[in-house]
């Protein structure tokens, strides 16, 4: 009896991927794990900085020769410098708080025990973790092999879950953003913003103070002044719609990846209601590719409405930026910070539960009719 099969295999194994429905999102698919951090990609932060740091040698040979040499202004040279810097070392500060906190560890023991954790066999992880997580959609990661908390994702250039995962950044020392460095992430792109508004501004009035009064200028300064207002003006035009985009965010409550992806409202449905026999063929909850184009169309319909965390735009920005006090906000907005919460439990829109019920009511009555 030596050739047939044991049973049960107690020994271990290699994990195996737990139901079918998990995969109900494109960031729990198979696909093999990315490679690790390489040079170049530090290449596009190299040229962040570079450019945060570019426009000083101009700005400076235009303040002392506008402000000082011509309009013998110390004062407002000394306040135009001081705007400038601090907003610079601001976008700094945050840039840094991105580069070495973690954007969201969802499991910290796991992280710290690596070695025993990949010893550990399906069995093993089975009776571990917590049976309603297994057997909960989109609470277990089955790259990780193991839960995964509300409005985690798993990123596939980390090799991990991410709490609250808004976007992997290329530019920003490729990393992902999430829980913890998201508010970093709005302070570091509102101070750009500001920073390359405050130059377009300043160097435009000495633009036109050059065409005014050619002879009371020098050759050079209005051309470090035209090439710094329009430079400020094209980060202006790059920066500034996506500044708006995660201020629309922020008031709503969305992530990046669940404002772009429709279809995680599969994971959120409750319990499709009953039907006889055959009139549906709709898993529990559906998978992406089961839905017919007009289920698919309502999905995307329904994506614009139920908005899942959204308490209000003035929590959603406290919550976001972590503020407790009346006013905080403005501390926030100085020296950034991180998100209130621990970043795994997060408030409900309370009609979200009602919108969700009718949404899976209405996509079995669409399946009727295929």
């Amino acid at each position: 009896m030596s050739g047939q099969r044991p049973l049960l295999n107690l020994g271990p194994i290699s994990p195996t991927p737990p139901p079918s429905y998990a995969a109900a999102h494109d960031d729990e698919e198979d696909e093999k794990d990315a490679p690790p951090k390489r040079w170049y990609h530090y290449l596009p932060l190299c040229a962040t900085v570079i450019m945060l740091l570019a426009p000083h040698p101009s700005m400076l040979y235009v303040l002392v020769n506008y402000h000082l040499r011509i309009l013998h202004a110390p004062h407002r040279f000394l306040l135009h410098l001081c705007i400038t810097y601090a907003l610079t070392f601001l976008a700094f500060s945050s840039l840094i708080a991105i580069l070495i906190r973690d954007p969201g560890p969802v499991n910290v023991e796991k992280r710290e025990q690596s070695a025993q954790s990949e010893d550990m066999n399906v069995l093993q992880a089975l009776l571990t973790s917590d049976d309603e997580d297994i057997h909960t959609p989109g609470k277990w990661c089955r790259k990780c092999w193991a839960p995964k908390p509300e409005r985690a994702h798993h990123c596939s250039h980390c090799r991990r879950c991410i709490l609250k995962m808004d976007h992997h950044c290329a530019w920003l020392g490729y990393k992902c953003l999430g829980h913890r460095t998201y508010t970093s992430f709005l302070h570091f792109l509102l101070c750009i913003t500001l920073l390359a508004l405050y130059i377009s501004v300043l160097c435009s009035s000495v633009v036109y103070f050059a065409f005014t009064n050619p002879l009371s200028i020098d050759e050079t300064t209005p051309v470090h002044a035209m090439m710094l207002a329009f430079a400020g003006f094209m980060i202006l035009i790059v920066i500034g719609p996506f500044v708006a985009y995660h201020a629309y965010l922020v008031s709503t409550n969305q992530t990046t990846l669940e404002h772009l992806s429709p279809f995680l409202l599969l994971r959120q449905l409750p319990k499709l209601p009953e039907a006889p026999a055959g009139q549906h063929r709709l898993s529990d909850p559906p998978l992406e590719h089961e839905l017919s184009y007009s289920q698919r169309r309502l999905i995307r319909e329904a994506h614009g409405h139920i908005r899942q965390y959204d308490i209000g735009w003035k929590k959603n920005w406290a919550q976001v930026l972590g503020w407790d006090r009346p006013y905080g906000w403005i501390y926030r907005i100085v020296i950034g910070g991180v998100g209130k919460g621990d970043g795994r439990n997060f408030p409900r829109n309370p009609r979200a539960d009602d919108m969700l019920a009718r949404l899976a009511a209405d996509l079995v009555d669409l399946d009727k009719d295929r």
